[in-house]
């Protein structure tokens, strides 16, 4: 099939003008490729990870330790993708000296802003891809969808109302959209 930029052009989801390297709370899911249930199993309303979801566990644990300027928040890891709050606070004064050029003009060859919102997406799903796939002996298959949902948390009320959805996810997993016998 003949490349149509019309048809072929994937649109961006994110807001439009908004630097997802500024400081902030967001809200994000990642789904797993074809929403298989990889990382586990909800049993009587709990989460029950497997090997692999315990991968994705550890690495979005880690995340304050690998990215100095990133925290985490509530999150969770479901069958078929994770939730979670991360919180990108550019004012640390304890970043080293090479990381605090993110205001620099970058190359346009570039697609991802370094220490963005994006480029931690684009690590986590990496390095979590390449330990399941090692794991179960499937180099260059897909875990992860290629995009991701994004919601820029503006306050208190909307933070606290998110770590209830997160908290409560499993028991309502039945009735979640992302859920594989719901349409």
């Amino acid at each position: 099939m003949k490349y149509n930029p019309a048809k072929h052009h994937r649109q961006t989801i994110r807001l439009k003008g908004y630097d997802y390297s500024s400081s902030g709370a967001y809200f994000i899911t990642l789904c797993t490729h074809q929403r298989q249930c990889l990382f586990g199993e909800i049993v009587a309303g709990e989460m029950q990870l497997n090997l692999y979801g315990e991968i994705v566990a550890e690495e979005w644990q880690r995340t304050p330790e690998i990215r100095a300027n990133f925290a985490i928040d509530g999150w969770i890891v479901m069958p078929n993708h994770l939730h979670g709050i991360v919180i990108i606070d550019n004012f640390d004064r304890s970043l080293p000296a090479e990381r605090t050029h993110s205001s620099a003009p970058l190359p346009t060859s570039l697609h991802r802003r370094p220490q963005s919102l994006s480029s931690f997406v684009a690590g986590f799903k990496s390095i979590t891809t390449k330990r399941i796939n090692t794991i179960r002996n499937a180099a260059g298959t897909p875990v992860w969808q290629r995009s991701y949902h994004e919601h820029i948390i503006r306050d208190r009320d909307s933070a606290a109302k998110i770590r209830q959805y997160i908290q409560n996810n499993p028991s309502v997993w039945a009735q979640d959209q992302l859920h594989p016998h719901n349409p």
